[in-house]
């Protein structure tokens, strides 16, 4: 991408273009149109014309209208092909000019993917609408969509946090080609039951087997042509002839049958295979240097050295022609005389040898290239974020300009933040809707953007490879009995048996022991925060309870206090949504009750 050129200039010029090229095509199809009617035209004519010149001629004649009629019909369907790539090209652009506005409400949630319980899915609205899932998703597979979910849910280890970095900034330099890889696979997006298809189908023993089934798939077309030949030439009679076809189609049908449950388990797929192959094909034929994205490269080839989509268009071919049977005249004569069934699960069955190893790669492939064209469409579309430093010690966490990256830039107030070392808390107060539930989803989504590889919404970003924990947003559960405080302290729980187990975690709360007494509150918040402490956690606790703020007179390198405040002119509240160390003095509460008729 040119740097002078924003990611709106780009999708609008971009969409231009193909307009322009679209129209081109719409015009080419009215024309290969004319010429398919002047062929037909044509060759009715030069039959006419000719009626009296014997049938010789008049077959060459429909041979060669025959044959020009199917070369513009075959052109026709190739500038279809295009027109239709061309048109999905224009909605992906159209798509990423709404996305750049914040607009993404039109996009999969993601919400199949969210668990019940998860120990920060719900509190950072990882899925669902107005998501993290949204904003991010440009898979189209299942398998894509799959690997996409399980990585916002599941931190990398540092390693392949770096390896992945790596291969987003290289596609961020492949736009036009990460669009080409998104519009294949959304012509007919691959799908997981495909997948087990194929590999059920890779485990089942085969059918037809032995080699003289080899013999017999040449033998008998030569014995069923060289009876039709002799029944044209008049060697044999009419009932001679229909016996011998109904016993060819019975042995037919007999070995049809047989093939027909392979016939049946691999149905329907076809168009999802091609998509699959298209989109290999498209990534075999570019040249990558990112370690990951060549390692996935160097592992789509088989034992043979054929290439992954050359086997998978094999593969649609032999497919596409069992489906033949679907045309019952035209499958009565290539089944009756040629044993067309046999032909084809005989070449299944040779490419089920082959490549019973490698199916499993290819829908991996597909996957990780999807979800990291969609990582690199994010660094695209947000040239000012960050790509974080992956520190070696836990715990860092620093962050210069941090935002909450599904607000858009216009509206977002970003923030400063550091936390270093263990046995670390950060106690924030402030006043209502001063900015502190946002400030620790910001800090928890950008974590989460950061340990899969991606962007981050900062000037500058550096954080441990560490397992996110958080209370934030609560509900309560009417089928299990569950109030709302018994349904913060189970996940309370989980959180102080990872801090008891040591284990490398970085922990969000936000208002804690919300359902219970004031007193019971800001003691069990106390407890909570020396327990932290001494077990040498690492935490940011958002809180109104001002009294907690003097527990850093006791743990003074342990707490730090900061604070998000609120200016209030003639009863007006104004917030400036910045994160301030100390302690919050402004309180908003009393104003906003005046406000709605409460007498303070």
């Amino acid at each position: 991408m040119n740097n002078n050129i924003s990611p709106l200039q780009f999708y609008s010029t971009k969409i231009q273009e193909l307009n322009s090229q679209l129209n081109v095509l719409n015009n080419k199809r009215k024309t290969i149109a004319w010429i398919r009617s002047l062929i037909a035209f044509l060759t009715i004519l030069f039959v006419y014309l000719l009626l009296n010149n014997g049938w010789p001629f008049i077959i060459l004649i429909i041979i060669i209208g025959i044959a020009l009629f199917l070369i513009a019909v075959s052109a026709d369907l190739k500038n279809k092909s295009v027109i239709e790539n061309t048109e999905r090209l224009i909605k992906i652009n159209k798509d990423e000019i709404k996305t750049l506005n914040h607009n993404f409400g039109f996009k999969e949630t993601g919400k199949q993917f969210e668990p019940q319980q998860h120990s920060y899915a719900n509190d950072l609205d990882i899925f669902g609408d107005a998501s993290i899932y949204q904003y991010l998703n440009r898979c189209s597979s299942e398998q894509g969509k799959q690997l996409l979910a399980q990585q916002l849910l599941s931190p990398q280890t540092k390693a392949e946090i770096e390896l992945q970095q790596e291969s987003v900034k290289e596609l961020l330099t492949k736009t036009n080609w990460n669009q080409q890889f998104i519009s294949y696979g959304i012509a007919n997006p691959v799908t997981e039951t495909s997948q087990q298809k194929i590999e059920n189908w890779l485990h089942e023993k085969q059918v037809f087997t032995s080699n003289y089934w080899q013999w017999i798939k040449i033998i008998f077309p030569i014995i069923t042509i060289s009876s039709l030949i002799l029944y044209i030439n008049g060697n044999i009679n009419q009932t001679i002839f229909g016996l011998l076809v109904f016993i060819y189609f019975l042995f037919a049908f007999y070995l049809s049958k047989k093939i027909t449950k392979v016939w049946l388990h691999l149905s329907k797929i076809t168009s999802e295979i091609k998509t699959l192959a298209t989109q290999l094909n498209w990534f075999e034929q570019d040249t990558f240097s990112s370690q990951k994205i060549i390692q996935l490269k160097n592992g789509l080839r088989s034992t043979n050295q054929e290439s992954a989509s050359a086997s998978i268009h094999q593969l649609k071919k032999i497919l596409d022609s069992l489906d033949v049977r679907l045309n019952v005249l035209l499958f009565f004569f290539l089944n009756t005389f040629l044993l067309w069934d046999l032909w084809q699960i005989l070449a299944l069955n040779k490419w089920q040898q082959k490549n019973n190893r490698n199916t499993n790669q290819w829908f991996k492939v597909i996957a990780e290239m999807e979800l990291t064209v969609s990582l690199a469409t994010l660094a695209f579309n947000e040239p000012d974020f960050d790509f974080p430093e992956i520190a070696e010690q836990h715990f860092t966490l620093n962050a210069v300009n941090i935002g909450h990256p599904l607000i858009s830039k216009e509206k977002r107030i970003d923030n400063d933040y550091t936390i270093e070392g263990i046995g670390k808390i950060s106690l924030i107060t402030g006043s209502n809707m001063g900015g502190k539930s946002t400030f620790l989803r910001s800090v928890g989504v950008n974590i989460i953007l950061a340990l899969m590889g991606a962007p981050v919404c900062a000037t500058r970003f550096k954080i441990s490879p560490v397992k996110l924990m958080s209370s934030m947003r609560i509900a309560d559960n009417l089928a299990e009995s569950a109030s709302t405080f018994y349904a913060e302290l189970k996940k309370l729980e989980t959180i102080i048996e990872a801090v008891n187990k040591h284990e490398q975690i970085f922990i969000l709360l936000d208002e804690i022991l919300r359902g219970t007494n004031s007193l019971d509150k800001h003691t069990g918040s106390e407890a909570l925060i020396k327990q932290l402490i001494k077990q040498n956690a690492v935490a940011v606790l958002a809180t109104h309870d001002v009294e907690l703020t003097k527990l850093q007179i006791n743990y003074p390198s342990s707490i730090t206090n900061y604070h998000f405040d609120v200016q209030v002119s003639n009863d007006e509240l104004y917030f400036d949504y910045k994160l301030k160390e100390g302690i919050c003095k402004s309180l908003n509460a009393s104003i906003l009750m005046k406000k709605i008729g409460i007498e303070v």
